[in-house]
Formats: structure tokens, C-alpha cells, sequence
């Protein structure tokens, strides 16, 4: 019997006639241990975000843009539809549920993965509609008899020489916004945040160096809640020597019940279950250390920025070796991922890879989030664009970089796309603006050669990163619209660190997408205010080999060489002699 077979049969049981399944854990995150993969487990689709619906007759589910694709080969003949998330056409989930759960029926859940944003919707709903919500089964429990255990490794400490600054001034920093909140309590429930707070690391999801935990920081105390067994003693030495308070992962609801006076929450962080158990006043707002975190301190961007220099070393050592052996060994998209990790593992204080490599070979690379399986493995050979979207976790930064590569013939087609989609990356990239612009007053400037042809691509143009975190954090990123639940169009600020990554996806033919991370810093002040720009933090060169220069105006060639110097200027000391020869050609001028 298949999982959603079963899943029907114990939401019969439970007289549950609709039941919601998120990507999510009781954190929100965007990526989570596999403890948390119902979703992938019920559907098939295991793409990295989407929302599935099961009915006793029906089942839905909602990807975005980077997924529909892959969604849509991954759900054949499972029974569940997808839904295209904004796409004419095509309800949100919401939409759906107000359409066809009826009255006295049963919507069910588990709240511990649901957001407060988003079990207030359906409250609306439910009310409006006179149907029940059951948000205390985790369905899953019994379902899926092989579910992995949760994780159980030790946490270490992120040391003050790359964090920049202690947990105990990092502590003070949140309690002076508390006070500027009016707010006595404040309950942090998301990894990223709670781990830069404390400057605590862990390994609890793949890729993402965080724990399983919660936080509670009032006027005089801070609380970590984690699975003491995560803790040896010299991180708990530590944490006690700036005033953090250890408790069990599972005492949270307790401590939540017993809050009083007023406690500051981010809906769209903590989880409905949570939210509650609250009795006292509630204050909702973005979380205090998102912001915090999201504007680098001095010590953070020099370190960044050796990270990038590192990540640019074994990038160009990749670069090279894929270019010298595809057509004389065999290399596939699963192999060259493999290399680039391995290169990786070698540069200084590298903690493992910030995401799953996409390495899409010809049309595979117009699926933006793909991953390469062993049936799905292509083989790469002298022809066509070879796609890389890969980062590595250091230390000293978290580093994300798109590559898309000519392996030997491509299209004129292949040549324009990927020149506007190179124009449009110039274009955000080298943006001077005034301060108090968001992402979204400046995302139009990376689609605009492409939405002159009439060429878009279904995401966002980039997304904050995080520092040996989340490779995408908010509250920066560039987007065209605004999507509230994403919390990424806030005024961009010095010290924010941003990817731009434009793109063109053509189904069954080819992808292509050219991503360096930006640093935003302060220009010039005068009569008419402050005003900003982005410094490069990233250093691979562009591959020559795929620019149609027709596109390209002379101020286009003028920045790309610009660029490659800068890349050969960062790199090269590094490399061997060979090496710095081989980039050096790699680098060399372009003429109009």
C-alpha cells in the first residue's frame, strides 16, 4: 500500500476528512532533517519547498516556479495533482480550502510544522465555512513505520574571531530592541536565528549548521532549549559564561505557558502549537535578529570575503578540470558535483557544502532546482551548457555560485540567452542607489534585457546569505513583487550580503543562470541623501565562450573585463603556475 493510501486510511481513523502535510519542522526552516520529510515522503516530489493536500478522494500539490517541472515528472501517476503557486489558472492552497471544505468537516494538520501566519488564514477560513480544524496529529507518526530517528549531534561554538562579536553582546543588542518593542519576553524559535544569537553551530540538517532548538530572552535571563545530550561541557562552560541557561528541547511548551507580561513572536516563525499554548499579551513582529544578523559586522565581511576568495580557488580549479576532461574520461552531472565537493573539502576551515549542488547538463539545467539521481544521471560530452549552481559552508562564510558552462557547440539561441541574462546580472550588479530602496525597487533591472525579448524567469532575482547559516536568509533579496510570506523586500542596509542570479530556463532544451553574491555598502552623501551600491564578493570568471558580443554594448565589455581581472587578481596567488596560465587565458580581454 503506498504512503498517501495509508495516510487516507488513518485520516479515516481520526475522522479527518482533509490533511495538510508542509516542507517544514517546528522551526520553519526552509530545509530540515529528514525526521521531516513527510511531505517527500508522501508525494514522490522531493523538491525543497511545496505544501501537499490529501482528501479522501483528491490530493494537491503546491510548488513554486523552481519546481514545476520537476514536480510535474515526479507526480506522474501518483494520484496528486500540482498546483502551479502564482500561476493564472491555479488556486493557492488557501483559495482551494475555502472552495471545497465544507461545512462540519475536518482539516487537519500537525501545528508544530504550521506557522502562526498561516493557522490564522485557515482560522478565517474555518469560521467563514463552519468546518473544524485538528491541528494535534501528526498523522505521519503512523504512516511512515521507517521514519528516521531525530538527530543527535553535538553542537559546537562559532568563536568570536569569526563571529565578531560574544553571545552576551549579541544578548544586549536584542534586549535594547525589547525594550524599544515594549516587550518583556521574546520567544526566537527559527535555527539560523537562535544559532547566530549564541553563537552555537550544529549539523541537525544537511548543509545547514544549526540545531534543534528553541530560545527564551527576557530582561534578565536567556534560555536555550536543546537536547542537553547535544551538549559536552566546554560548550556548556561556555554558554553559561554568557549568561545562557540550558533546559531541555521538549520543556519549551511549559516555559511558553508560563510566560506573563508581553512576548514579542514572528508569526511566520513560530509554530501554530506554540502560539497556542500563550496566554499573556502578544506582540507580532519580524524577528530582532533577523534583522541583526542580516547587516555583517566589520569582522564578518573581512571574513566573507576570504571565504569567497577560498570558494574562487577551487571554482577555477573545477572550471579547468571540467574543461580539460569532458570528451577524454567520463564525467557526469553526478561525478563533476562530486569533484567540486572534494575541491572544496580542501580549502581552509571548509565545513561541507551550503546546499545540494544543482548540475544540470542541457535541458536538465532548465529545471532551476534539479538534482541529478542515478537514473536521471547524464553523462557530460562536447556539446551543449553544463549548469552548476553549488556553495560551500566555511568557518569564516557561507559562499553560493552559478556557473553555466559551454562544453563545446551551442546554440545561437543559447549565446543570446545567455548574453541578456549576463546583461541583466551587470546591470543589478553595478546599480548605484539611494538609500531606503528595497530589492524590489531594483530587481526590474536584472529582467529588463530579458523582459525586452520577452523572456522571464519564474523566482526571485536573489536572496540574502547567510554566515556559516542558511545559504538563503532573509530579510534582503531582489524579487519583482512582493511575496509577504518570504519576508525578503526590507531597504536593503550597509553590510548586507545578497546573491543576484538571473536566468533563462527553456523546458527541453537548456537553462542557463550566472550568480555571484553582492556586499551593500554605502557611496556618496550629499543634498539629495546617501547613497549606495554593491561591492563583488565573488571570484570565478565568466565563460567567454557563450557571450554573442552583438548584445553586448561597450560598457557591457567593459565590466565583464573588469571583472575577469579582478577574478585573476584574486585568485591567481593561489594557484600553481599552471594553473594561473590556464586562467589567465580564461580571463583574457574581450573586444567589440
Amino acid at each position: 500500500m503506498s504512503k498517501l493510501n495509508k495516510l487516507r486510511e488513518i485520516m479515516k481513523k481520526y475522522n479527518i476528512n482533509y490533511y495538510i502535510i508542509p516542507s517544514s519542522d517546528p522551526h520553519q526552516s526552509e530545509y530540515v532533517a529528514e525526521y521531516y520529510r513527510g511531505r517527500a515522503e508522501v508525494s514522490g516530489f522531493t523538491g525543497s519547498a511545496g505544501t501537499l493536500l490529501v482528501g479522501e478522494n483528491e490530493a494537491k500539490l503546491w510548488a513554486d516556479g523552481r519546481y514545476f517541472i520537476q514536480a510535474a515528472e515526479q507526480l506522474k501517476g501518483s494520484g496528486i495533482d500540482l498546483m502551479k503557486i502564482a500561476t493564472p489558472g491555479y488556486d493557492t492552497i488557501n483559495e482551494w480550502i475555502e472552495k471545497n471544505v465544507k461545512e462540519s468537516e475536518v482539516l487537519g494538520f500537525d501545528g508544530s510544522c504550521y506557522s502562526t501566519n498561516q493557522y490564522k488564514d485557515l482560522l478565517k477560513i474555518s469560521k467563514k465555512n463552519k468546518f473544524n480544524i485538528n491541528m494535534d496529529k501528526d498523522l505521519l507518526e503512523e504512516v511512515w513505520n521507517d521514519r528516521p530517528s531525530l538527530p543527535e549531534d553535538k553542537i559546537f561554538i562559532h568563536d568570536e574571531i569569526y563571529a565578531g562579536k560574544s553571545a552576551s553582546e549579541k544578548i544586549s543588542e536584542v534586549r535594547k530592541a525589547m525594550k524599544e518593542n515594549n516587550v518583556e519576553n521574546y520567544l526566537l524559535t527559527s535555527l539560523d536565528d537562535i544559532a547566530w544569537l549564541f553563537n552555537i553551530r550544529g549539523n541537525d540538517i544537511l548543509f545547514n549548521p544549526v540545531a534543534l532548538c528553541y530560545a527564551i530572552v527576557t530582561e534578565e535571563t536567556a534560555n536555550l532549549y536543546i537536547n542537553k545530550e547535544k551538549v559536552d561541557n566546554e560548550v556548556k562552560e561556555k554558554l553559561e559564561s554568557q549568561l545562557v541557561s540550558i533546559y531541555d528541547y521538549n520543556e519549551i511548551e511549559e516555559a511558553v505557558k508560563g510566560l506573563s507580561g508581553t512576548v514579542l513572536i514572528d508569526p511566520a516563525k513560530v509554530n501554530a502549537k506554540l502560539y497556542s499554548l500563550l496566554t499573556c499579551e502578544i506582540k507580532e513582529n519580524l524577528n530582532i535578529t533577523t534583522t541583526l544578523k542580516a547587516i555583517k559586522n566589520k569582522v564578518e565581511i573581512a571574513n566573507f570575503e576570504n571565504a569567497h576568495i577560498k570558494d574562487g580557488v577551487a571554482m577555477v580549479k573545477f572550471i579547468k578540470y571540467l574543461k580539460e576532461t569532458v570528451g577524454k574520461e567520463k564525467v557526469t552531472e553526478i561525478t563533476a558535483s562530486e569533484k567540486l565537493s572534494e575541491l572544496r573539502s580542501q580549502g581552509e576551515l571548509a565545513k561541507g557544502d551550503s546546499f545540494g549542488t544543482i548540475a544540470g547538463y542541457k535541458e536538465h539545467a532548465a529545471m532551476m532546482h534539479y538534482s541529478a539521481t542515478p537514473e536521471s544521471d547524464y553523462e557530460l560530452k562536447e556539446e551543449g551548457l553544463f549548469l552548476v549552481d553549488s556553495g560551500g559552508q566555511y568557518l569564516d562564510g557561507t559562499t553560493d555560485i552559478t556557473r553555466t558552462f559551454v562544453l563545446g557547440n551551442i546554440t545561437e539561441e543559447e549565446k543570446r540567452d545567455f548574453t541578456l541574462v549576463l546583461k541583466g546580472h551587470i546591470n543589478l550588479s553595478k546599480a548605484k542607489f539611494l538609500k531606503g530602496a528595497t530589492g524590489c525597487n531594483l530587481d526590474v533591472l536584472a529582467r529588463g534585457p530579458l523582459w525586452e525579448k520577452g523572456l522571464d524567469y519564474k523566482c526571485g532575482t536573489g536572496h540574502g546569505v547567510g554566515y556559516l547559516l542558511s545559504v538563503h536568509e532573509a530579510p534582503n533579496g531582489f524579487r519583482w513583487r512582493i511575496v509577504p510570506e518570504r519576508n525578503d523586500s526590507c531597504v536593503l542596509e550597509e553590510g548586507m550580503v545578497t546573491t543576484v542570479e538571473p536566468g533563462v530556463y527553456m523546458e527541453g532544451s537548456h537553462g542557463i543562470r550566472i550568480e555571484n553574491v553582492l556586499l551593500t555598502k554605502n557611496t556618496t552623501e550629499n543634498i539629495n541623501g546617501q547613497f549606495m551600491a554593491f561591492d563583488n564578493l565573488t571570484f570565478v570568471p565568466l565563460d567567454r565562450a557563450a557571450l554573442d558580443i552583438t548584445y553586448m554594448n561597450s560598457e557591457d565589455v567593459l565590466r565583464v573585463n573588469k571583472y575577469q581581472k579582478s577574478v585573476f587578481d584574486a585568485v591567481s596567488p593561489y594557484l600553481n603556475k599552471e594553473e594561473a596560465t590556464w586562467l589567465a587565458e580564461e580571463c583574457a580581454e574581450l573586444v567589440k
